[in-house]
Order: C-alpha cells, then structure tokens, then sequence
C-alpha cells in the first residue's frame, strides 16, 4: 500500500494530521522534506530571542482568550481561504 498524508512530530511520534487506515504496528517510511516557506529567526542572538519569547509569553498571558469563545475544528484552523 502506498498512501501519502501529513503528520507533525509531538512528544517524540509522528501524529497524522488527518485519519488513517492502518493497522497497529505497521510500519512505515518517514521522508521529511525541509520546508521552503519557513524563515530563519531575524534574531540570531540567543538572549534577545529569548527576551522576545518572554515578551510574547506575557502578553498573551495578559491577553488570554474568552471562556465562552469558539472551539474550532482542526479544519477549521488549518482552512486556506
């Protein structure tokens, strides 16, 4: 069976993005290509990037979303329009 979908790596395994059919177990082939669209930091210094990520941590700590906002789907989150 050769069958193509998409997976993003978390907490050491790769997680499909969609659903798919196989069986537990089954081996598989992992070819991960290196993605055009993703820049480099602008920041190469690591404390300033790191005063930048303690930043942005606390103003969206001070900026937290609504209890009664909408939940959207992974669909919905990953929709191209």
């Amino acid at each position: 069976m050769n069958d193509t979908f998409h997976a993003v790596y978390r907490n050491g395994a790769f997680v499909p993005l969609v659903p798919c059919d196989l069986p537990e177990g089954t081996p598989v082939e992992v070819q991960v290509r290196e993605r055009s669209n993703i820049l480099p930091p602008m920041e190469s210094d690591p404390r300033k990037r790191e005063a930048i990520k303690k930043r942005l941590l606390e103003r969206m700590s001070n900026s937290p979303l609504p209890a009664d906002a909408p939940k959207l789907t992974r669909e919905q989150l990953h929709e191209r329009g």
